[in-house]
């Protein structure tokens, strides 16, 4: 077994991004590709991505991945013919579902991202406890050497 781990590596340099593909043991055994996209920042240094993707999951990731090919490669032939293509967010070819009435009824109340997510909840910095009442006083405690 290799540095951490590692059991096979290989790399495809492009023009302003080198991607590293590294399949890797963890300490239970378990087998996973890590997947790292390194490009040159304006400032030096570079700029690291990494996706994990584990030996169960590969499967299911590799059917989403063919199927996003899929739509690529017709969208950029259509293009090459003079066709304009929209492609729709989401699964290609496969209907979207509604949010569930649960959903709708939360986004109706406020809008995402605002607002307590509980009643009573003020937040994690909170000034107040939530019964009301003023913080405590920390105690601070001096020892002299």
């Amino acid at each position: 077994m290799g540095v951490r781990g590692e059991l096979f590596s290989t790399k495809v340099s492009l023009q302003n991004r080198t991607y590293f593909f590294n399949v890797k043991e963890n300490r239970l055994g378990d087998l996973y590709l890590n997947i790292v996209e390194s490009k040159n920042r304006d400032e030096g240094g570079f700029e690291r991505q990494s996706v994990i993707l584990f030996a169960d999951d590969l499967q299911s990731f590799l059917q989403g991945f063919d199927e996003a090919l899929r739509v690529l490669e017709k969208a950029q032939r259509e293009k090459r013919r003079g066709k304009k293509t929209e492609v729709s967010p989401g699964r290609q070819g496969r209907p979207t579902r509604p949010p569930s009435p649960k959903a709708q009824r939360r986004d109706e109340r406020r809008p995402r991202g605002e607002g307590p997510k509980r009643p009573g909840s003020t937040g994690p910095r909170s000034e107040k406890k939530r019964d009301g009442s003023p913080p405590r006083k920390k105690k601070v405690v001096v020892r002299k050497s």
